[in-house]
């Protein structure tokens, strides 16, 4: 036997073909069984790792599930007050404009409290990368109704299912922004299978080379599961969110400057 890398040993002659990005910290995860949150963080490893970012790279979080984030990826962080993680960003960037900074923000967050501040950062055009995770869901503090949580979805506060009487109509982040002329870059991917898996994170890492060349505001839209604030097993979140998100949230690409 022989040892190689984080931790891992392979008899001789074979190679070791994946691990652990050296970004990822090697602890264990809070994360709900079923949740995509340690996916994603995964992903953005990977594309920092691969990009040789980490000793530049900021992330900002705000208040949510993605507020520990900094447990789990090996870079500097900050975190933010709910929603204001897009103008703790542009701070950081405005003043270190060598730096590769980025937002890591649940549905709850931005698209709720932290609208106009995300609007505002798109429309400024401010050189930061935005992840957004989609859930449908407040999912740290209860499972509580989103912008996002679909008409007749259950959660703590509509516990009969949204109705647009009471509550409006979901709320397109990605359709939204997509009118903004200073976004250059904008899409929306899924976590639900390994295909979409490798989709995203090639949209997260063509987000990240539009900062390093200098371009404008970018943000990735993923659609994550959340067993827990759903109320259902893993597996069963999954097909909930393909045959009840997507429908609503379409996947692909919504805007990029350098295609025209």
């Amino acid at each position: 036997m022989v040892e190689v890398s984080n931790k891992m040993t392979v008899m001789p002659g074979l190679r070791k073909i994946y691990g652990r990005p050296q970004s990822l910290k090697d602890v264990r995860t809070h994360y709900c069984p079923g949740c995509g949150h340690g996916i994603i963080h995964r992903l953005l490893c990977e594309v920092i790792d691969e990009l040789d970012i980490q000793g530049r790279t900021i992330g900002v979080s705000p208040v949510g599930c993605s507020v520990f984030a900094f447990d789990y990826i090996n870079i500097d962080f900050a975190d933010s007050l709910h929603g204001r993680a897009p103008a703790v960003a542009t701070g950081i960037k405005r003043s270190q404009p060598d730096k590769i900074v980025f937002t890591y923000q649940g549905d709850g967050d931005l698209a709720a409290i932290g609208l106009a501040e995300i609007v505002h950062a798109a429309v400024r055009s401010e050189k930061i990368t935005t992840i957004f995770v989609n859930n449908a869901n407040y999912g740290m503090t209860g499972g509580q109704m989103a912008p996002t949580t679909l008409i007749g979805q259950k959660t703590t506060t509509t516990p009969f299912g949204r109705d647009h009487r009471e509550c409006g109509y979901p709320l397109r982040i990605a359709e939204l922004l997509a009118t903004v002329e200073g976004v250059v870059y904008l899409c929306r991917e899924a976590v639900d299978t390994s295909a979409r898996v490798i989709q995203a994170k090639k949209s997260i890492k063509t987000a990240f080379e539009r900062q390093m060349a200098g371009d404008g505001f970018s943000l990735v839209e993923i659609l994550s599961p959340c067993p827990s604030g759903w109320g259902m097993p893993p597996i069963k979140a999954r097909e909930w969110l393909r045959e009840n998100m997507m429908p609503q949230y379409k996947l692909g690409k919504f805007k990029d400057t350098r295609e025209g």
